[in-house]
């Protein structure tokens, strides 16, 4: 049991569907003809596949002429099937019983879970919200590498005005630092791999660090002072 977040359209197309009664939280939101919990296999039959084929997601039925409709169907052996029917509802019926393929309505579940991913809902709430037991499984399971990827990840950082950009004066080749007072901690520092790294107190309550790169000339140290 769990509480699923629903957005303003649902919840007006569910109370047109429950009229204006007072619902009662222990009756069922989709029941069959007798109130009952529907059965899996008449809710595909009369629901969702004939769903399916009304949004032309399963086959097609055409209106070519008034009471003439034609509906087309794939078969289990890739070949297309026509037929002509005289109402809507008869064409929608055979081609829901006789097509094969469509997507099935567990997919609901795929999609809903990759959309939240993908607007940015943190992955811990929408685990929470399907009734995953852990954030893994939503990952792993449910969720899919979207195809404009690459631009996702190049819009993230389109904004760089909080990147550094050493100043001109640091960078040009000719310019050096000379160590002073402040930076007589330097040392280097194993963990990147790198010398030149220093690590101590500068002036004024701040920590200075200064990072070099290897070569056979002294080069240029970048240094940052961050205030403590």
């Amino acid at each position: 049991m769990r509480t699923v977040p629903m957005p303003p359209f649902l919840v007006d197309e569910l109370r047109r569907r429950r009229g204006a009664a007072v619902p009662d939280g222990r009756a069922l939101v989709f029941a069959d003809r007798d109130g009952g919990p529907q059965r899996r296999s008449n809710f595909r039959r009369r629901v969702w596949l004939p769903s399916l084929v009304r949004g032309g997601l399963l086959g097609r039925v055409v209106e070519v002429a008034p009471g003439r409709w034609v509906a087309s169907w794939p078969e289990r052996n890739g070949r297309e099937r026509r037929a002509e029917f005289t109402t809507e509802v008869a064409a929608v019926a055979h081609v829901a019983a006789s097509a094969v393929g469509g997507l099935r309505f567990h997919d609901l579940r795929h999609s809903y879970i990759m959309w939240l991913v993908t607007d940015g809902v943190p992955v811990n709430v929408v685990r929470r919200v399907v009734g995953h037991e852990k954030a893994s499984t939503t990952l792993d399971r449910y969720t899919h590498t979207p195809e404009d990827y690459a631009d996702r990840v190049r819009l993230t950082f389109a904004d760089d005005s909080l990147t550094f950009h050493p100043s001109p004066d640091l960078t040009d080749s000719g310019d050096t630092l000379s160590p002073g007072p402040a930076m007589e901690g330097e040392r280097d520092d194993p963990r990147r791999g790198e010398t030149g790294v220093v690590g101590g107190s500068a002036p004024g309550g701040s920590s200075r660090t200064c990072s070099a790169v290897t070569g056979g000339v002294q080069p240029p140290r970048v240094c940052r002072s961050y205030a403590i």
